[in-house]
């Protein structure tokens, strides 16, 4: 017995470092970011609380209460309900859960500064809805109003992505769903997908103990922060639907389902509009590439989820917007403006600070315990290395220079799975996760 225990307690003690390590990153990065931000230093890092895109200032408000009670809900009884309910119900609730602690978090700041004003600020999709009354007009001009300084240049956000990206909120505007609240609100709802998506994902890999260790840690991840309320929550949210219709496809594909075809071809579709909500968010491929993998079905799923992606990019060229010619634009773009300014030199190792504040202590100690599996066809190992292999790629390319912790929150989720990999009683890690987002939120006011 002694024999068994002392790896254990040797792994806890590793997890322990790790997350020791991570959080020096973490001060590291404050306190370089307080020194470059000093009067008179030269740098511009337009992060005034960096390596976190926001300003310091303690505070509490009306969702304050209610994200504490949340947090202990989940954490007193969250890993116990996630072993006893039944599957459906468990995702019903987990997403119910999810939906709770993202809006207190997000009233925390107050409903106008928390929720209905945060997509509405001048830099943001919502200030171009007014001025569209033809979308087929809009994509055809897309890519002309890219590059900044026009008379008619996109704002800020809406030419830093694809057309798709603003066209969802030219549809609600069409709906009768106009003004920054209800855009908040769609963002949060479709954010929190991300929690059942996931989970689905692991179950129809063959991981359904993970999925069900794993939802507690969904439910209070961090970056909830930045789901209430930002458009990339809704883009994370989005993009988790489609991996896990590819990963339903999987499962449909060695069963004998006839929902095998359809599946596949839906989540490239989903995925194939998520490259049109950011350009970043083709680095999922390797999300994709792993379930397909694990699922055993890369000849049969893949295929298919290109080609349903690969419809969705001929939709939007006969509509008159090429991908690549929006990307090597917004390329041009960014360096026109904040990224000509903001370090690299900072930034490559700074974003790796944000990441370890979105993800949390709990997911860096199972990203540990993830490069120590030995069966590299587990779901898990494969779900959390295609998404480290995206966040690299994002953070060496240059384009991802601060603000992290929004922008890759599509990725972000898929490292949450690794925490199934940690041993024993998991609420001390539960109740981290959210200590971390609680401090967050109180502690900075968050741009998004």
């Amino acid at each position: 017995m002694d024999a068994v225990r002392a790896p254990e307690r040797s792994g806890r003690r590793a997890d322990l470092v790790t997350v020791v390590c991570a959080g020096a990153l973490v001060a590291v990065a404050v306190a370089v970011g307080a020194y470059l931000n000093r009067p008179g230093s030269g740098v511009t890092l337009l992060a005034p609380a960096a390596p976190l895109f926001g300003v310091w200032l303690p505070h509490a408000g009306p969702g304050t209460v209610l994200a504490v009670m949340v947090a202990f809900a989940v954490v007193a009884w969250g890993p116990s309900l996630a072993r006893t309910t039944a599957w459906r119900p468990l995702l019903a609730g987990s997403y119910l859960a999810a939906l709770a602690w993202t809006f207190a978090l997000a009233l925390v700041d107050g409903w106008q500064r928390g929720v209905a004003g945060r997509l509405t600020n001048p830099n943001e999709y919502l200030r171009e809805v007014p001025g569209i009354h033809d979308i087929p007009a809009m994509l055809r001009g897309f890519t002309a109003r890219i590059l900044d300084f026009q008379p008619d240049s996109w704002t800020t956000h809406v030419s830093g992505h694809p057309p798709g990206a603003t066209l969802v909120f030219v549809w609600l505007d069409r709906l009768g769903l106009s003004g920054g609240g209800w855009a908040a609100v769609v963002c949060v709802l479709a954010g929190c997908l991300a929690v059942p998506a996931v989970a689905v994902t692991l179950s129809a890999l063959g991981r359904a103990d993970a999925a069900r260790a794993t939802l507690p840690f969904l439910v209070l991840f961090p970056g909830a922060v930045w789901i209430g309320a930002s458009a990339d929550g809704l883009f994370a949210g989005v993009t988790a639907v489609g991996i896990a219709l590819l990963a339903h496809a999987t499962l449909a594909f060695r069963t004998g389902r006839r929902s095998a075809v359809p599946a596949a071809l839906s989540g490239g579709v989903v995925l194939g509009f998520g490259i049109f909500l950011s350009y970043g968010l083709v680095l999922l491929g390797a999300v994709a590439l792993a379930v397909a993998v694990a699922g055993r079905s890369l000849t049969r799923t893949l295929p298919l989820a290109v080609a349903g992606a690969l419809a969705v990019t001929g939709v939007f060229a006969l509509a008159g917007f090429w991908w690549l010619d929006g990307y090597h634009l917004v390329v041009e773009r960014y360096y026109q403006g904040i990224a000509a300014e903001r370090p690299y030199a900072y930034w490559v190792w700074a974003n790796l600070a944000c990441l370890v504040i979105a993800s949390g202590s709990a997911v860096i100690a199972g990203v540990r315990r993830a490069v120590l599996v030995r069966r590299w066809r587990d779901p898990v190992l494969l779900l959390v290395a295609g998404a480290a292999l995206a966040v690299v790629l994002a953070d060496l390319s240059g384009l991802s220079k601060a603000e992290t912790e929004r922008i890759w929150l599509p990725f972000l989720v898929w490292l949450v799975p690794a925490v199934s990999l940690l041993p024993g009683r998991r609420r001390v890690w539960l109740a981290g996760q959210a200590v971390t987002a609680l401090a967050v939120n109180h502690l900075v006011l968050t741009y998004w």
